[in-house]
């Protein structure tokens, strides 16, 4: 199973379209080619050893903005901030979206509540699949370093060009957990929970505090204050995919069970329709 982060995938080429653009205007004739091209070359370099691809999508509404109100809030400051036309881009992404939806030959999987990160840390862990299936993650995102504990998981970063390897998988969550994640407004656990959206400072966390928490039994996450222990839980709610809720869990396995592959038919008029040329001529690598 190659599995791709379809929102990372398609940002990260309309990104790079506008910066190849000079007048910022997205170009959506060239983003859908990208983002189409970006698909079949991953299915080219890994379908022999892994499968079909498995499109994942986030959400747009997300359980971790229901357990914590703070969660990505600063990303919608920064939108305003910005002099990208964010309305136009989303537009364009959700009209590629879409399309690629009703016309590739894939899973598409978008299930309300979830982020395209719990719908891959589901697939992931389904034990059903451990030892007879090997899986690619397709994203850059380091959260996914905590599912390489478990067995035939590899993942490979398109922003880097590079696998993402190396780490130890239960060391990486514990050290993502104390540390919170700035880009997704989660504080350290030694900060409360509106530090960034008050634009506050952190607590400074030491590595060698780090080093020393990393690793920790409950007799000694117990000597912990409070405060600390209830952040604990907090990032950890957040960040570790085995947290994501059971409702959705389930959820999630049903749609991946019924979920159509798709019908190979549409692609040729999809590709003629949208003047898809080049794609059009490596049309059997879809």
């Amino acid at each position: 199973m190659i599995i791709i982060d379809m929102n990372q995938i398609a940002l990260a080429n309309l990104m790079m379209n506008l910066n190849m653009n000079k007048s910022k205007e997205v170009d959506e004739n060239m983003v859908r080619h990208m983002i189409l091209n970006s698909i079949r070359m991953y299915r080219q370099e890994y379908k022999q050893e892994y499968g079909e691809p498995v499109l994942t999508w986030d959400s747009k509404h997300s359980w971790r903005k229901d357990y914590f109100p703070q969660y990505k809030a600063g990303r919608r400051k920064g939108r305003e901030k910005s002099s990208l036309d964010w309305d136009k881009i989303f537009t364009v992404l959700n009209n590629i979206k879409k399309e690629i939806r009703e016309n590739l030959p894939y899973k598409n999987l978008e299930i309300y509540g979830a982020e395209a990160d719990d719908i891959i840390g589901v697939l992931i862990k389904d034990p059903k699949k451990w030892f007879t299936e090997k899986r690619m993650i397709i994203s850059g995102d380091k959260d996914f370093i905590q599912l390489q504990k478990y067995p035939f998981v590899q993942q490979w970063s398109p922003i880097t060009k590079k696998a993402v390897n190396g780490y130890d998988p239960d060391v990486y969550i514990q050290e993502h957990i104390l540390k919170g994640d700035t880009s997704d407004g989660i504080p350290n656990v030694l900060s409360p929970d509106n530090t960034f959206t008050d634009g506050l400072r952190q607590k400074p966390l030491s590595r060698k505090k780090i080093e020393s928490w990393v690793g920790a039994d409950e007799k000694y996450i117990s000597t912990w204050n409070d405060e600390v222990k209830r952040n604990y839980q907090r990032n950890s709610m957040l960040i570790d995919l085995t947290n994501t809720p059971e409702d959705i869990e389930i959820k999630i396995l049903e749609d991946y069970k019924n979920a159509p592959s798709g019908n190979r038919k549409k692609l040729l008029n999809y590709f003629i329709k949208n003047r898809l040329k080049t794609l059009t001529e490596s049309i059997g690598e879809f």
